[in-house]
C-alpha cells in the first residue's frame, strides 16, 4: 500500500491546503482568525444565546478545547459571555458589535475562498465532491 495515496493522508493534505488558503486570505484582509474561530463566530451569529458546549457540537469540535477558542474570541472583543437566565451555571455567547462587524467582513471572504480551495474541480465534480464529503462526515 502507498500511504501517500490513502484517504487519511489525502484528507490531511486537503485540510492543510484549505487552512493555508483561509489564513492567507483572511490575513491579507487584515484579520487574525483561524478557521475554527470563524466557525465559532458563524455559529454564535446564527444561534444566539448558545453556550460553549452548543458551539462545540455544532462545529464538531472537541468540548475540552473549545474553551480556548472561546477565550481568544472574547479577548479579541468579538464575543461576550452572559450568565443564562434559564441556567445560572451556563454562559450564553453572543457577538459584540465589533464581532458582528468582523463576521460581516469575513463572510464574503470565506465564501469567495471556497472557489480557490476547489479550483482544480469543475462544477459537476465540485458538487459530487461536496456530496461525497458530506456522506463521509455524516449528519
Amino acid at each position: 500500500m502507498d500511504l501517500l495515496e490513502t484517504a487519511g493522508h489525502l484528507i490531511r493534505r486537503m485540510h492543510q491546503q484549505s487552512t493555508q488558503v483561509f489564513v492567507q486570505r483572511t490575513k491579507a484582509a487584515g484579520y487574525d482568525v483561524t478557521p475554527v474561530q470563524f466557525a465559532a463566530l458563524d455559529v454564535i451569529q446564527a444561534h444566539r444565546a448558545t453556550d460553549q458546549a452548543g458551539v462545540a457540537e455544532m462545529i464538531a469540535y472537541d468540548r475540552a478545547t473549545i474553551g480556548g477558542v472561546i477565550d481568544r474570541l472574547e479577548q479579541k472583543g468579538w464575543i461576550r459571555r452572559i450568565v443564562s437566565e434559564r441556567d445560572r451555571r451556563a454562559r450564553e455567547l453572543s457577538l459584540t458589535p465589533q464581532g458582528k462587524r468582523v463576521h460581516a467582513a469575513l463572510l464574503p471572504i470565506v465564501e469567495d475562498l471556497q472557489e480557490e480551495i476547489l479550483r482544480p474541480l469543475g462544477g459537476a465534480d465540485r458538487m459530487s465532491f461536496l456530496k461525497l464529503a458530506r456522506r463521509v462526515v455524516g449528519p
